[in-house]
């Protein structure tokens, strides 16, 4: 497909809960022509091209790759990612992909590399990037409000009764607890992307310690594990580029209230401070009045909560498919088609839909582009290893910025 065609096709791979809604949100496009699907469970794609009115169903992955779409939506188990995403670049098609990345270095540098050689978009769907206190202190670092920026937090605090049992389950089959033990740093970009999305830095070295699991239900335990996993929560100490840190936790046995937002920021600057709360967000300047920030980034009014794409999904996850956006959001480039349809995580579905059909309709660069997911990827991938190795301080490679990025 030539670059600025106005209209281009969509495969979705992986016809699990978080691609319907996503299938949704392209469908609705009016930057795409059409839709269709795949999944290793025939039924699964029928029943979704059922339900949204979609194109149709192919076999496979290879006849997606073989079909005349100009890109596709990888939506498959989170280990996969990084294999599928670089046969489809060498297909010739545009990538939208799922978090994370990918499972190791190496597939890192082969998207990379893809991406450099193919010149084709690709962008991972790190919803912490639309975060909406994410997104504040973007407009505060722009505005240089912080000072200088030496320290943050961002923590991705998931407990597994919270809807993760069912998920993996569904997608897991009879052996979901194999999967389900899923190292909890590798699965860094929630709570990393929701820091380096506002804090123009990257981490350049780490040391994590893990915790292993005791509840003995054969979820992290390493005789079921595929992955050889124990740990159920870790937390990494990363050094920056620029010379400051940065903390990030992944819990997945926490006492974190049911209707309590999962992943959370602050930010701390030589001259102001940004701290979010579990039930507020904070503006701190030195000798000013304390601004409450909470209802400039606390999503508005659910849509989407009648979505038949839902009907599968656990109610614990109800919120990550039909949170509002902010008032904090710039939505004004949204087509009209999008209102009234679902939009999760914290208001992101919606902005990383329209942000990845606008990049492949323009040839820009997507704003989670294959340099930046790695930098959001990558450090949790080494900080498991730091872990693995009771805390030892270890090197973090950089792809560096993006080509033509400013």
């Amino acid at each position: 497909m030539a670059q600025g065609a106005v209209l281009f096709s969509l495969g979705i791979v992986g016809a699990g809960q978080f691609s319907g809604a996503f299938a949704k949100l392209f469908n609705a496009h009016p930057g795409v022509s059409r839709v269709t699907v795949t999944d290793l469970l025939p039924d699964r794609s029928a029943a979704l091209v059922r339900e949204l009115g979609l194109a149709g169903v192919e076999a496979d992955f290879d006849a997606m790759l073989a079909s005349d779409v100009d890109a596709v939506a990888i939506f498959t188990q989170r280990w996969t990612h990084g294999p599928l995403v670089v046969r489809a670049l060498r297909a010739g098609k545009h990538v939208y992909s799922s978090v994370p990345m990918a499972f190791t270095a190496e597939e890192i540098a082969a998207i990379v590399d893809a991406v450099e050689e193919t010149g084709l978009t690709y962008m991972m769907g790190e919803t912490s990037h639309y975060h909406p206190v994410t997104v504040l202190a973007r407009q505060k670092a722009a505005e240089d409000a912080f000072g200088r920026l030496f320290y943050a937090e961002g923590d991705y605090v998931h407990d597994m009764d919270h809807g993760f049992y069912a998920a993996y389950q569904y997608s897991g089959g009879a052996d979901w607890k194999r999967t389900a033990s899923f190292p909890p740093m590798k699965y860094p970009t929630h709570a990393i992307g929701g820091v380096l999305g506002a804090w123009r830095t990257h981490a350049v070295s780490v040391s994590a310690i893990g915790v292993p699991d005791l509840r003995g239900d054969g979820v992290f335990d390493r005789s079921v594990s595929m992955f050889g996993n124990d740990f159920s929560n870790a937390t990494a100490l990363f050094e920056t580029a620029d010379g400051g840190s940065m903390r990030t936790n992944e819990f997945r046995r926490v006492g974190l209230g049911q209707w309590i937002p999962e992943s959370r920021f602050t930010f701390y600057g030589t001259e102001g401070i940004l701290e979010q709360g579990s039930h507020a967000t904070l503006w701190h300047k030195r000798s000013e009045p304390l601004v409450d920030c909470t209802e400039l980034v606390r999503p508005g009014s659910a849509t989407g909560a009648d979505d038949p794409v839902l009907a599968n999904v656990d109610p614990a996850l109800h919120d990550s498919f039909i949170s509002g956006h902010a008032p904090v959001h710039d939505t004004s480039g949204l087509p009209v088609e999008f209102k009234g349809l679902g939009n999760g995580h914290m208001g992101s579905h919606q902005l990383l839909a329209h942000d990845f059909v606008t990049a492949v309709e323009q040839g820009t660069l997507p704003p989670v582009n294959a340099w930046v997911a790695a930098r959001y990827t990558l450090p949790g991938l080494v900080a498991h290893e730091s872990a693995l190795s009771g805390g030892e301080r270890l090197t973090i490679d950089d792809f560096g910025d993006a080509p033509g990025s400013e």
